[in-house]
């Protein structure tokens, strides 16, 4: 939880020494409260000073970190209920599940389409996360055999689940190098799983049937020396899911210890579009895992654009670079396209140029990261920016013709364009939808 400007100002140690740069330590405390200033900064502060304030200063949702290297996954350290009064910060793994039941062909096959699940989009790549191999068989050297060819073939991190320790044991050795997470479906089996996780490194997901029975747990587990832990509630289905995940979240905001941890959810559904359904659901309310076994694409590409969606920063909008981009091979008859440099009108105007195999050149304005009408309404998308835009881009050095294309919600604009450039300007659609059918039969140089 946050600390205010005097609570941290209790535990310096007020000397106004001006050594860390501040004229006094309450200063100095006022800007450590407001994130502008470390607490290192401070070479007088005693080591019970920094442990306090560490431990105050602590998220109330641990931070986990599943996987190495490239595939490290970190959830949790979550501060806020609702995206709008910050933001999330630590994206939801999302995990595909493979059954130890398969046959090593099928697991491989599965395992290589898991890994395959990445898109592209506005200019970001997404993707599945996690393999989850889950122990139906109940056999370890099965369950051993089906963890590494996961991994193997997918490329991925690796979620491991179990109702035994030892079959946990067994398939978290051989992934030693991966750390994998552990998922213990049986509570009486808690602790010794963190024994388990304790040995080998790993963060330990655990069930229980309700948040109090959690709660115990999570103390237990932590007293044995496992501090990242992942919590399951027990509960399967979207409403009962979605009710407990949300409890969990408003709990660990009051700073309440044996839940301040991130959350597990299994999608149950037979229903493949309920599936994305369901794992959709669960990214936006509050899971930090998320379980599936959605392995088709059109399944999978929901699940990850909500994700993206959610995690973006509200306060900032994506944008791409402002400046002039070329689609295809382009020449000197090429069209000019002008847009904004908000992602989603930019990605959305270039890949309609793609998909009209006319190749041309699109001016992204500065807004601000804003769209076309909310930068035209806050005049950011003027006559005047756009004019710059088309200076700076040196367009008239690349083609023959004087004639750019705005989009049709802005044609107001096309006046004043033409006035400051010089330019004709051309009245686009007011959907990116609509350029192919533009270019290929209205667009003449």
């Amino acid at each position: 939880m946050a600390l205010t400007g005097l609570e941290i100002y209790k535990q310096l140690p007020k000397t106004n020494c001006k050594d860390c740069g501040f004229p006094t330590c309450l200063a100095f405390a006022m800007k450590m409260a407001a994130g502008q200033v470390s607490l290192d900064k401070c070479p007088h502060v005693s080591e019970e000073a920094v442990a306090a304030l560490e431990s105050a200063s602590r998220p109330p949702i641990q931070l986990v970190e599943i996987g190495t290297g490239a595939n490290e996954v970190k959830i949790g350290n979550e501060t806020q209920l609702y995206r709008h009064e910050e933001r999330f910060h630590r994206p939801a793994a999302v995990a595909v599940r493979i059954s130890d039941t398969l046959d090593e062909t099928a697991i491989s096959q599965r395992a290589e389409a898991v890994g395959k699940l990445v898109f592209e989009r506005v200019g970001t790549q997404i993707k599945v996360n996690l393999v989850a191999v889950d122990n139906e068989s109940g056999n370890a050297e099965l369950f051993e055999k089906a963890a590494r060819l996961a991994v193997e073939h997918s490329g991925l991190g690796c979620l491991l689940i179990s109702a035994t320790a030892q079959n946990l044991q067994r398939a978290a050795a051989t992934l030693s190098d991966q750390r994998p997470l552990l998922y213990i479906s049986d509570p009486a089996e808690a602790e010794a799983a963190a024994a388990v996780a304790k040995d080998n490194n790993c963060p330990l997901a655990v069930r229980a049937d309700g948040l109090e029975e959690l709660a115990e747990l999570t103390a237990k587990i932590s007293s044995n020396g496992v501090e990242q832990i992942v919590l399951d509630p027990g509960t399967r289905g979207l409403k009962s899911t979605l009710e407990a995940l949300t409890r969990i979240r408003r709990i660990s905001l009051k700073n309440f210890r044996p839940l301040g941890y991130p959350t597990i959810a299994f999608t149950t559904d037979s229903d493949p579009t309920m599936q994305a359904i369901e794992a959709s659901t669960y990214i936006a309310k509050y899971a930090g895992v998320v379980v599936t076994d959605a392995v088709e694409p059109w399944q999978i590409l929901p699940v990850l654009t909500t994700r993206q969606d959610i995690y973006i920063d509200p306060q900032k909008p994506v944008a791409v670079e402002p400046k002039l981009y070329e689609v295809g091979e382009v020449g000197p008859e090429s069209p000019v396209l002008v847009t904004t440099n908000f992602s989603l009108s930019y990605y959305s105007v270039e890949g309609e140029v793609e998909a009209s195999r006319v190749p041309a050149y699109v001016i992204s304005v500065d807004t601000e990261g804003t769209s076309v009408l909310t930068a035209w309404a806050s005049d950011k998308f003027s006559a005047e920016t756009i004019t710059k835009a088309m200076k700076d881009a040196a367009i008239e050095d690349k083609v023959s013709h004087r004639k750019a294309i705005i989009p049709g919600f802005v044609a107001v604009l096309s006046a004043g364009v033409e006035d400051e450039s010089g330019w004709s300007v051309l009245i686009g659609p007011k959907e990116a939808s609509g350029i192919p059918n533009y270019l290929k039969n209205q667009w003449k140089p």
